[in-house]
């Protein structure tokens, strides 16, 4: 992906903007792809980029293990994509520096690089001569920023056009799902109940009669098994079903609003874009755009 950006603007620009190059940690190739040359040749590059490593972060920062020191002493430009933070967070780069991740590696991040400002809700951080992506899809919008940075905004808007994707994406938290997985051992019943009557008025001495439990109890295993506690839980699952409403359908936002269990459009339209990163409107006009609605609630 990196390789295509960034061949591609030294294709529509007026002349080659960008020299690129492989490397790896020995100079062999790795996984089979061919690389130009190792460590030797990455020092004298203007501009690192780390490609994503993965899920298994274990395994990445023991793997690269070798790598850590060499990055810890890197003065130019170093740019990741996705997981890939994790290891210049690993070389001590990013402590008290903003950095971002895939959201879905956001509580693991933080909790192994507390020093460091996570930004998960955002595509993209620059921090100094520091540069991290989010999810696959911003490391491409993390490419567009490094053109748009080196070669000019028209350069990046060029690239972006010819790939066919947006420029200037707004939040990730935009693309991260509302509600957390849960096993459905501990609190099956009970959401599947919430999921029925979410519109209506619920409070914790009303769940805690559902859920045959004290109030007290029922926060210690609701946190426990969503991350959450119940009246957050109630409004992102109201939340989730406004944006099928808004994706699937044409109903003004105050009858939405009502249907979903808010007495008043401003208050839904506040929380929404609080917890989705772009207004009922913006989130209507993008899903009907692209033909696309997120998954039921």
């Amino acid at each position: 992906m990196a390789q295509d950006a960034f061949s591609l603007a030294n294709r529509l620009a007026d002349k080659p903007r960008f020299h690129l190059q492989r490397f790896s940690l020995d100079g062999q190739p790795v996984h089979q792809v061919q690389v130009d040359g190792g460590l030797e040749l990455a020092e004298r590059a203007d501009l690192l980029i780390l490609p994503a490593t993965g899920s298994a972060i274990s395994r990445t920062l023991e793997g690269n293990a070798g790598l850590l020191p060499w990055l810890a002493r890197r003065q130019q430009l170093v740019a990741s994509l996705c997981s890939s933070a994790f290891l210049l967070a690993a070389a001590g780069l990013l402590d008290g520096r903003q950095a971002t991740t895939h959201w879905a590696l956001a509580e693991t991040f933080a909790r192994h690089f507390p020093r460091v400002h996570l930004r998960s809700d955002l595509l993209l951080t620059e921090d100094g001569s520091l540069f991290c992506s989010g999810g696959a899809q911003a490391g491409l919008d993390l490419c567009l920023h490094l053109i748009a940075r080196h070669g000019g905004e028209w350069l990046a808007q060029q690239v972006a056009s010819a790939m066919v994707v947006e420029r200037q994406r707004g939040p990730q938290s935009r693309f991260a799902p509302l509600l957390p997985a849960s096993d459905g051992k501990t609190l099956g019943p009970l959401l599947d109940w919430l999921r029925r009557h979410h519109a209506e008025p619920v409070d914790l001495a009303g769940l805690a009669e559902q859920a045959h439990c004290s109030p007290r109890t029922l926060l210690r295993r609701f946190k426990a098994a969503t991350g959450l506690t119940p009246n957050d839980y109630l409004q992102r699952l109201r939340i989730a079903n406004a944006q099928q409403a808004l994706a699937r359908g044409s109903d003004s936002l105050e009858r939405i609003a009502a249907a979903v269990g808010y007495a008043d459009r401003a208050t839904f339209a506040k929380l929404f874009k609080q917890l989705c990163g772009e207004t009922p409107g913006a989130f209507r006009k993008r899903m009907q755009g692209n033909g696309t609605a997120p998954p039921a609630a």
